[in-house]
């Protein structure tokens, strides 16, 4: 929990000295990146919480994995790195998404489905779901052949299962009691 209070605070300073210096989005790109990079590669969290590797050597790793930052996204880093927080980095780059998508009003929504949807029903359900959200949704669609039918919508903390699956268990914890 620490660990999220202090990201946030980080996520917020970059934030206001990015849009102060006009690079908001190009920044945005840099933590994008960053969080994608460290996402499902459980090296990278070793390597960032090893208190064996100096911070000289993670600092020239950052370089030559994110060299193509903007100077405000490698200072940054390198003010993590000096400050002994560096693996907190994809909290920082997590929370920094999460509090600009806010500041903008965007809402990242994620529809998980057995089959790709077609275009009809997803609209039916952004339709629906667009009357309970102030801002504009981001949309990101997955398939997940294990729901069987129907869809799965996370919306932040906010899940709606609307799953065959999630209704076949439900049944069967009924049928149980």
């Amino acid at each position: 929990m620490e660990g999220l209070k202090v990201a946030s605070r980080y996520a917020q300073s970059l934030i206001e000295l990015a849009e102060e210096k006009q690079a908001t989005d190009a920044v945005l790109k840099d933590m994008e990146y960053l969080l994608a990079t460290t996402n499902g590669h459980n090296d990278f969290h070793v390597f960032l919480n090893s208190p064996l590797i100096n911070s000289d050597k993670k600092n020239n790793v950052f370089d030559k994995l994110f060299g193509d930052f903007q100077e405000i996204s490698k200072k940054f880093i390198r003010l993590l790195t000096k400050n002994n927080r560096e693996m907190i980095l994809p909290l920082v780059a997590e929370e920094f998404i999460t509090k600009l998508n806010t500041i903008r009003g965007i809402v990242p929504l994620t529809i998980t489905s057995a089959v790709k949807l077609e275009d009809s029903v997803k609209a039916i359900i952004l339709e629906r779901l667009n009357k309970h959200i102030e801002g504009s949704i981001e949309l990101t669609e997955k398939v997940d052949e294990s729901l069987i039918g129907g869809f799965v919508v996370r919306m932040g903390d906010t899940r709606i299962d609307a799953s065959i699956a999630h209704q076949l268990n439900e049944m069967k914890q009924r049928l149980i009691r």
